[in-house]
């Protein structure tokens, strides 16, 4: 049986081709995404790669997450904390907001992803 891996943030951009990597080396693959249903859709379509919508920011999204993706697809081995957002701008010229989301995207996101201890 392959092993499972699961990438975070791994629909779009850089991302994409992780989750694509993984399965041609023979894992099978889950990915996950934030915001664009339709490039999701487009990547499930072309790769075959279960691809599931959550906010890795949000603790309680990732442990609801992961139970889904292992209910569907077996035991989770591999992580890949690829998830991340850039907010452009010097740090004095951030707003509050930005600098807010860009904590709860790239750091909370990879502690959220300890979900797959529970």
């Amino acid at each position: 049986m392959a092993r499972m891996a699961l990438v975070t943030g791994g629909t779009r951009g850089i991302g994409a081709a992780v989750p694509q990597a993984l399965q041609t080396a023979g894992y099978q693959v889950a990915a996950t995404y934030a915001g664009s249903a339709e490039a999701a859709k487009a990547f499930m379509s072309r790769t075959g790669i279960a691809s599931y919508q959550w906010d890795i920011g949000d603790f309680d999204a990732c442990a609801i997450g992961v139970k889904s993706v292992e209910s569907s697809l077996g035991p989770i081995d591999v992580l890949v904390n690829n998830a991340g957002i850039v907010r452009d701008a010097a740090l004095h010229k951030m707003s509050r907001p930005q600098w807010e989301g860009v904590i709860r995207t790239n750091l909370d996101g990879a502690f959220n992803s300890r979900a797959l201890q529970n």
